[in-house]
Parts: C-alpha cells; structure tokens; sequence
C-alpha cells in the first residue's frame, strides 16, 4: 500500500480517541457519583451530551460536506475537546457540570462519526472491510477500559482528567498525519440538507432503530453503578467494558467474512433479539460476575448493528451527503437515545432500582424490533 494510501493514522485515531472515550462512557457516572450527585443528577449530565450531539454532529457533519474535508473538521473539535476536558473533569456542581459538560461534548460528540465516516470512505476507496479499520476503535476502547480501571482503581477516580487528556492529545498528534477523501461531487449547499429528510426509509429507519438504541445508551450511562451497587469494584466495572469492547473488535475485524451473505436488515434483526435477551438476563442475574461474563453480547449486540445499520445507512443516502446523514444517524443513535436513555433510565434507576431498569430496557428493545421486521417486509425496507 502506498504511503498516501495508509490508514496507519486513521486507525491510531480510531484507537486514541476511542480509547479517550471510554473514560466518559465507563467512569464518568462513577465520578459523578463520588461528587456526591444521585442517579437522577447522574442522568442528567449524562444526557448533556446527547443533547448538544443532536446540533452539533449534523453541523459539523454539513461542515464537512461543504468544505470537502474531514480531517481539518477533525483537528478543530480535536483543539476544542482538550481545552474544554481540562475544566469539565474537575467540576464539582451540577449547574457547573451541565455548562461546561454541554461545551466538552459539543467537540467531542462528532469526532467518533466523523471517523467512521472518514474510514467507511478510505474502506470504499481501497476496496476493504469498513470494519477491518473501525475494530481499530474497539481495541482502543477495550485496552482503556482494562488500563484505565486498574489505574482509578489505585488512585482515585478524581483524577479522571489525567488519562483523558493523554489520550486526547495523542489522537491529535496522529489526526495530523490523516488522509483526507477527495469528493468528486459540487459542494453542498444547505438546501440540500432537504434532499435527506425526503427520504423516507432514511427517516423511518431512524425513528425506529431509536427504540432500540435507547436501551444501548442507558446501559453505557448505568452499567457502572449497577455493577457497582451489586458490589463490584473499579477493576471489575473496567473488566466488564473490556470484556465487551473486546468481543465488538472480533466482530469488526471479521466484517469482511460474515457481513455480506445476507441484507443488512435481517442483522440489524438478530441484534435487537439477542439485545432483548441481553437485558432480560441483566435484570434476573445479582452477581456483578455474571454481568460481566455476559458481556461477550455487547460484541454480537452492539458490534453486529452498528456495522450494519452504518452501512444500511450509507446505501441509502445520496453520495454528496455522505458526512451529513452519517452523523444524523450517528446523533439519532448516540444523541437522541442517549438523551431518553440517561433520563429515564436515571429516574427508573433511583425509584426502582437496576434490575426494573433491566427488564425496561428488554421490553422496550423487543418493541423496537418487532417494528423492524415489519419494516423489513414492507417494500422500502428492501433497498
């Protein structure tokens, strides 16, 4: 491969940032939670972020698509990420937490789209598997779950921010070194933003994966303390992500030998059932171990939709809007559930407890994919 061909950066973006990430996803509850917030205040923050990803992935998205670049779009929410981390990771109040938490995410929420965008293009353009390099950020995530938790483990979580800002500054460092993709078509203007929402199985699609993803984001939000309140510890919270981020990079790696044999619908199918399966054994398990010994399905759960609905999602949308519906569907998936998710899911996890959380999320999931079946069988659902 040819050096302007090299996705060497990429992936070590992919890896750092991801790896970044799972400070957030896994031990920021938990340092919440050490700073005296409940779990309705927990979701709250938490829900922050979602919130301002709604706005800010489909601007920076249109950003993209407009100039032509990601990797300059990527270095400038980058720069913003790490100045804003260095104060939102040492806030004690919620008012101050939801402030400059809304300033952190409204950088951080489009660079993970943003570099599935920029890998599902690089994949098309060499002819490879857009998961042989995305099961770069999984590895990142898991190797930062299993590291990063031994470490809090030993000193503290207050000192959240030190690791975080280690690898943020490296994913920037290596977001130098990107090769952008050039666009062949004219750029976009903003009343071609209209152009998506005429799309219907786009939309429809969209509201109905948000049953599903709902359940995905309040687990992220609470598996920590639900892990924590059957009696585990930092270690084994850390475990457990690693455990699934682990089984999610077997899944993208080896997205070139299974992913092609069927539609990607009848996959996004088989997620939801075995993510309904999932919770409802959350629900009945009280032993943290058996959690985290479950946590292989986040692979064959989270892993097998994303990749799928991602690539779905990519066949139906026009070419020039390619950033653009690729983070509104990445801020339905992460924001709009992610919101529902932590707020709900913090109210149900004060008033009822983990286990009613569990079985909430089980019911709700097999909802959701009822619906996509029928979906799958109407016509639209076939392209």
């Amino acid at each position: 491969m040819a050096r302007g061909e090299s996705t060497v950066p990429l992936k070590m973006l992919l890896f750092c940032f991801h790896g970044a990430n799972t400070i957030i996803v896994s031990f920021l509850p938990l340092y919440l939670q050490f700073k005296g917030l409940n779990g309705t205040e927990i979701g709250w923050v938490m829900a922050i972020g979602p919130f301002v990803a709604i706005f800010s992935q489909p601007l920076w998205g249109y950003a993209s698509d407009k100039y032509q670049t990601v990797k300059k779009i990527l270095m400038l929410c980058l720069i913003g990420l790490i100045i804003s981390s260095l104060v939102f990771l040492q806030m004690d109040t919620l008012p101050l937490l939801l402030t400059f938490g809304a300033t952190f995410f409204f950088f951080a929420a489009p660079i993970g789209a943003l570099g599935d965008s920029l890998s599902q293009r690089r994949a098309d353009q060499l002819g490879i598997s857009f998961g042989s390099i995305r099961t770069w950020g999984s590895i990142g995530f898991a190797t930062s779950s299993l590291t990063v938790g031994a470490i809090l483990s030993n000193v503290g979580i207050q000192f959240i921010v030190w690791p975080y800002l280690v690898l943020a500054v490296a994913a920037f460092i290596v977001s130098t070194r990107l090769v952008d993709v050039k666009v062949e078509t004219p750029p976009i203007q903003f009343k071609d933003i209209g152009l998506l929402v005429k799309k219907k199985p786009f939309v429809i699609f969209l509201i109905l994966i948000t049953l599903i993803t709902i359940s995905h984001r309040a687990n992220d939000s609470f598996i920590g303390i639900y892990i924590a309140s059957l009696g585990g510890s930092e270690d084994l919270i850390g475990f457990a992500w690693f455990a699934g981020v682990a089984s999610e990079a077997v899944v993208f790696a080896t997205a070139g030998l299974w992913f092609r044999k069927y539609h990607p619908l009848i996959f996004i199918i088989g997620a939801g059932i075995l993510y309904s399966i999932r919770w409802y054994f959350y629900a009945v398990f009280d032993d943290p171990t058996l959690i985290v010994a479950l946590q292989f399905l986040h692979g064959l759960t989270f892993g097998v939709f994303y990749l799928t609905a991602f690539q779905y999602v990519t066949r139906i949308i026009p070419k020039m809007l390619q950033s653009t519906g690729h983070l509104v569907f990445v801020s339905t998936f992460f924001g709009i559930s992610g919101i529902i998710g932590s707020l709900i899911g913090g109210v149900i996890m004060d008033s009822l407890g983990g286990s009613s959380l569990y079985l909430f999320m089980g019911i709700l999931t097999t909802i959701g994919t009822l619906m996509m079946l029928i979906y799958h069988w109407l016509p639209f659902g076939k392209s």
